[in-house]
């Protein structure tokens, strides 16, 4: 049976040391200079889009900073799959019994958590990935995630110039906004290729808003 501290009330000293360190890096602001920043842009690959009884298979993901992506510091890891649906094997390309190194959903959970620290964490229709995290997080007695969250989506939106008012509607995917913005589709449906293209989008996004002359408040509007 899994702990649940969180829910059981118990204090940060009976949590998990990782969680306490990761916890303890939110006892400061955010920068108010975007530039300061610490953004980490990830992507989830999943078994499907049920967030109680499908599973995480993969999370890939890249630092920005300074308004550039540290390639140095990419991250990429793949989960035990205790959970298998053969339908979304097209989508992700991850089969059941992959030869490569996999650990378990609390190892993972603590090696991402390790990575993010408190940095602004970006995604495309980051709803998703972020209720994937959370519901793993609390499979495994932990609280939910801490950090603020931009989403890529919402972003294009607001800074795109609509022709018509059904164009202020439409919900654009990864590829058309990468279309848009003339970015390669190189690992499309990998955690750590969607990530690569969502963090150029970003940055597209940045220079579209003039990030040098928006505040971080002003800049978390897009949120999730």
């Amino acid at each position: 049976m899994i702990k649940n501290w969180f829910k059981k009330g118990k204090t940060s000293r009976e949590l998990p040391e990782f969680w306490n360190t990761y916890a303890e890096k939110f006892e400061k602001d955010l920068p108010e200079n975007i530039s300061e920043i610490k953004f980490v842009v990830f992507d989830t690959e999943t078994t499907g889009f049920d967030h109680d009884k499908d599973r995480i298979l993969s999370i890939g993901a890249v630092i920005i900073r300074k308004n550039a992506i540290d390639i140095k510091e990419n991250f990429e890891i793949f989960l035990e799959q205790t959970t298998f649906n053969p339908d979304t094997v097209k989508i992700h390309g991850l089969i059941k019994n992959e030869k490569f190194e996999k650990v378990t959903e609390m190892e993972a959970l603590q090696q991402f958590l390790g990575y993010i620290e408190n940095s602004v964490l970006v995604a495309h229709h980051a709803g998703f990935d972020k209720k994937m995290i959370n519901k793993a997080l609390e499979r495994n007695g932990l609280p939910r995630l801490k950090n603020r969250f931009l989403d890529t989506a919402i972003m294009y939106n607001k800074t795109r110039i609509f022709t018509n008012f059904i164009d202020q509607n439409k919900v654009f995917g990864l590829d058309e906004i990468a279309e848009d913005y003339n970015i390669e589709l190189t690992d499309r449906h990998t955690a750590s290729g969607d990530a690569f293209i969502t963090a150029l989008i970003f940055l597209k996004l940045l220079g579209k808003i003039n990030y040098n002359k928006v505040s971080t408040q002003k800049l978390l509007k897009y949120k999730y």
